[in-house]
């Protein structure tokens, strides 16, 4: 399409969107400068990919008008999007994880019907956009053999394949390693530099006061601010996002440990293809602390947190949990697991926490649906389960406060909020807590770190996988590193930074750390 002669990417002008009862967004105005990196914030719910989804062409603007480059603009599909130079990477990537790079990329947007004359001049297009944007990505690769910070990097080659010169990320860090994180600003700066106009969705206010030019705030399907991002601070936004001042590091009083709760001795797991994942592993957690395990991901904590849940299975070493002993010769899977009074929020609430064909009440007893407060002898006692998820909805601020909607259709953050108050509010013991903010809004985040210091005040011991140094930081009484399936070394909360913490993470030993970590074993 031809370029009128304007200083905006995009420019939507009084956009309402209802999906029945609710507003999802309410007369929103936004205009994009071009060549600018547009951070769009807010709580979950509060309509930010509603309003994405609608310049992208998955949903039509009930009312209100919208233009690209200056011309007026009203896409009926996602197809006419494309069309008109705009590219969206969505938070759960839209890839066929049996095809390869090259395959997905083109996949809709062959050249003739020969496809091996599409592949040739695909490799060679796909070639020069990689190098310009260092994007590097082996073309031949199957997609669901990748890290998932390949898989983003695919997602965003597909786009510039496509020739998008608008290109929208919707929470684009939420699955990345700070490393995986570090590079995509990277090349978010060469597309910037070469003219594209980036909008990133995000809740991350470190990353988006480190990337954006500029930043719209959403509030409960509203446009409450617009700000130039070197004017503003953490702070602000918090509060305009939620309304109130937020505070960022949750208060706690110095732990109270007790006795052991977690034990792990020489704990070792060997994934399916002979690999040694985790290493004769040792570390305790007692009642009334947080200990936090702290690594870049892929370095044998998911596999730690699998094995105490049950999820997974020892090779060789001995757990104990709440006074119970698990090892390779005396197994207990899940449901055993929590029964001995140990609940676990997994890492991927997807593959891990809920189904998402489920309605909200059902996703709320999962795992739980035999206990005898949800049954009436043979039958499950709906009003009884409906009860408990409408008041746990409620005090864990989870929206829309509809138990019979389905999981699938609440946002990321939403069924995160959902996840943790099934396994919080039954009150267990031992509480293992994977990446528990991971796409959650800020005020949000405030909540949550609130309940497990509580959890840890309340004698509970807390075991914490994050790969949010910041939450490691803010919640953990000790904690350990783990590198290449091993315990680096362990750090108290007072000794801890984030260079600290980095350098162990890259199995590198502080000097002021080596003494008391010598019985670890050697580190480089």
């Amino acid at each position: 399409m031809s370029t009128a002669n304007t200083d905006f990417a995009i420019e939507l002008n009084g956009i309402n969107k209802r999906f029945g009862a609710v507003h999802a967004n309410r007369d929103i105005d936004l205009q994009v400068p071009l060549g600018t990196i547009h951070g769009i914030i807010g709580e979950n719910g509060a309509g930010k990919s509603t309003l994405m989804s609608i310049i992208y062409g998955f949903y039509h603007a009930d009312s209100g008008t919208m233009k690209v480059n200056g011309q007026p603009f009203l896409p009926s599909n996602s197809q006419e999007a494309i069309s008109s130079g705009i590219g969206m990477v969505h938070q759960h990537f839209m890839l066929v994880d049996t095809f390869t790079v090259l395959e997905n990329i083109i996949l809709g947007a062959e050249d003739g019907w020969k496809l091996s004359e599409s592949l040739g001049a695909a490799r060679k297009k796909l070639k020069a956009i990689s190098k310009e944007y260092g994007l590097e990505v082996p073309l031949d690769a199957i997609v669901g053999e990748l890290p998932v910070g390949l898989q983003q990097r695919v997602e965003i080659l597909k786009a510039l394949y496509r020739d998008a010169r608008i290109l929208i990320l919707d929470e684009p860090t939420g699955v990345l390693t700070p490393q995986e994180a570090d590079h995509l600003f990277r090349i978010l700066d060469k597309l910037r530099e070469r003219g594209t106009t980036v909008m990133i969705i995000t809740h991350k206010l470190r990353e988006v006061l480190a990337i954006t030019d500029n930043i719209s705030v959403m509030r409960q399907g509203t446009m409450v601010s617009h700000v130039v991002t070197k004017d503003t601070d953490q702070e602000q936004l918090a509060e305009l996002m939620v309304g109130r001042k937020v505070r960022l590091k949750v208060e706690r009083s110095p732990a109270e440990p007790k006795k052991e709760l977690i034990t792990v001795k020489d704990l070792t797991f060997i994934d399916d293809a002979g690999v040694e994942r985790v290493q004769k592993v040792n570390f305790s957690v007692r009642e009334g602390e947080v200990v936090g395990i702290a690594g870049v991901s892929g370095n044998g904590q998911s596999e730690i947190l699998g094995l105490l849940s049950g999820i997974l299975q020892p090779a060789s070493g001995e757990i104990k949990l709440n006074g119970n002993t698990i090892s390779a010769d005396n197994l207990k899977d899940p449901q055993e697991i929590r029964a001995i009074g140990v609940g676990h929020i997994p890492e991927d609430r997807h593959k891990q926490g809920l189904i998402n064909k489920f309605d909200a009440k059902e996703a709320y007893i999962l795992g739980y649906h035999n206990l005898p407060e949800y049954n009436k002898g043979m039958l499950q006692d709906k009003a009884a389960i409906l009860k408990a998820c409408q008041e746990s909805m409620d005090k864990w601020d989870v929206r829309p406060q509809d138990p019979h909607l389905k999981t699938a259709n609440f946002s990321g953050g939403n069924q995160q909020k959902l996840v943790i108050a099934r396994e919080m509010e039954q009150n267990p013991d031992v509480l293992l807590v994977g990446q528990p903010t991971r796409g959650v809004d800020i005020g949000a985040i405030e909540y949550i770190h609130k309940q497990v210091i509580n959890a840890r005040d309340n004698g509970k011991a807390v075991l914490l996988v994050s790969t949010e140094l910041d939450e490691i930081l803010n919640l953990s009484d000790r904690i350990i590193v783990v590198f290449d399936g091993t315990i680096v070394g362990e750090v108290s909360a007072e000794q801890a930074d984030e260079k600290t913490l980095g350098l162990m993470m890259a199995n590198i030993m502080p000097e002021h750390l080596k003494d008391q970590n010598k019985t670890q074993g050697e580190v480089s």
